[in-house]
């Protein structure tokens, strides 16, 4: 098959870049846009074969869905690509209120003509499992079922506290979900049952535990999907496998290595307690840490400490809270976001410092778009699901930076460290 292959929307900037190397690290041309793009800027990456759109809808309501959505996924199916998907977080993390996975599938559906909805959320390579229907999580040391989960279950905008994805997307959606359940994905009859559940649903949840069974959803959801589906980096990943076994993609291909930079800037507008970990193995291990203080935004005065940390340490961390009891007043996330994108972005230009690291997925889409992006491509590998990104962008300081988007769970506790050194786990 030549042309293009797929394409997706990521309901956040952190999930985008997710997406994004599970493509490109495979060697699926791939970049991703910051908005919409228009002819022009699409044929100056006219050589990929997948696209995506990072967006916002992660942090927003219904009503910002239904006005911004349907436009998007349109651009998205006038590119022509056989599948899109509607990439979320693997901790499926949402609400009616906020981010409402269930409005934006319905939405999908409309804009593609799909029948029914594939949905698939497992994700193996983030320690992230779903079994008859409930969703588990690693943290803190071991396997939680997600609203068990130590993070998830006590996140400050949408906390999951139901496991099995069928009734929490029932608070979101009328659409009828099935369910392809991991003993049919394992024994071979997964066929039968989804023509089943198909019948039956306009959507269908598709259990996943290790690589055999993520392969098997890859297959389904590429043969008998319809346009459009929701999930993971997970069914990212389990599209690649197919389209290497069929031939669609380079069988062999090594991704390329990052090399060491002298300093890097660090913004973390996230809670978690992985992130928390991150910024205090940091301070201790020759980085200057500032704390932004939330109620009271002073560019000059944050820039100032920055701009002294950077010359004087490995890089600086500036950050809102650490962990979730830590929060003290802290804003809506936009205005957050907004704010440390715009010291990230004035950063850049008077340090000189061309690696960075936004933490957080509330925050960054807000954040990034502070930052007069174009376009972003795969520059290496570094944490599962926090890849080495590549800026392209008009402003000539801002052409070439390399950005990390991390999730607030995701990496080791040394993770900014191994981003200056250029360290892949």
């Amino acid at each position: 098959m030549i042309g293009p292959l797929f394409c997706f929307y990521g309901d956040d900037f952190t999930g985008s870049t997710d997406a994004l190397e599970a493509l490109a690290s495979q060697g699926l041309e791939t970049v991703l846009f910051p908005k919409a793009p228009d002819a022009g800027l699409l044929a100056r990456f006219a050589e990929c074969r997948a696209i995506g759109i990072a967006g916002e809808s992660r942090s927003r309501g219904p009503e910002w869905m239904e006005a911004h959505l349907p436009a998007i996924f349109e651009n998205l199916r006038q590119y022509g690509a056989p599948l899109c998907q509607y990439k979320v977080c693997s901790t499926f993390d949402s609400s009616p209120q906020f981010g409402s996975i269930g409005r934006a599938m319905e939405i999908g559906r409309g804009v593609f003509g799909n029948r029914w909805v594939p949905i698939a959320v497992a994700a193996p390579h983030l320690k992230r499992y779903v079994l008859f229907g409930n969703l588990f999580a690693f943290g803190g040391g071991s396997i939680h079922r997600i609203d068990r989960h130590p993070a998830m279950s006590r996140h400050p905008v949408t906390p999951m506290d139901e496991a099995d994805l069928r009734l929490h997307l029932a608070r979101q959606t009328a659409l009828r979900i099935g369910l392809v359940d991991i003993q049919a994905l394992e024994q071979g009859s997964a066929d039968d049952l989804l023509a089943l559940q198909v019948a039956a649903s306009e959507a269908v949840l598709f259990d996943g535990l290790g690589w055999e069974s993520i392969t098997e959803v890859g297959r389904l959801v590429w043969e008998q999907a319809e346009g459009f589906c929701v999930g993971s980096s997970g069914l990212t990943h389990a599209l690649m496998m197919h389209w290497r076994a069929v031939g669609l993609v380079t069988p062999d291909f090594e991704p390329p290595q990052a090399t060491p930079v002298d300093r890097i800037i660090v913004v973390s507008g996230s809670c978690s307690p992985a992130t928390a970990t991150q910024i205090e193995w940091a301070e201790h291990n020759g980085y200057s840490a500032i704390r932004v203080d939330v109620n009271s935004f002073d560019m000059e005065r944050d820039l100032s400490s920055a701009l002294a940390g950077v010359e004087n340490h490995r890089g600086v961390v500036l950050y809102s809270a650490l962990g979730p009891a830590d929060r003290h007043g802290e804003p809506k996330c936009e205005s957050l976001g907004r704010y440390l994108g715009s010291l990230l972005a004035e950063l850049i230009r008077r340090s000189g410092v061309r690696r960075a690291v936004v933490a957080g997925g509330d925050t960054s889409s807000h954040a990034v778009a502070q930052l007069d992006i174009d376009a972003l491509t795969f520059a290496a590998l570094l944490s599962p699901g926090a890849p080495l990104c590549r800026v392209h962008s008009r402003e000539p300081e801002m052409d070439g930076v390399e950005l990390v988007l991390k999730g607030g769970q995701v990496g080791p506790q040394h993770f900014f460290e191994n981003v200056r050194q250029g360290i892949a786990e």
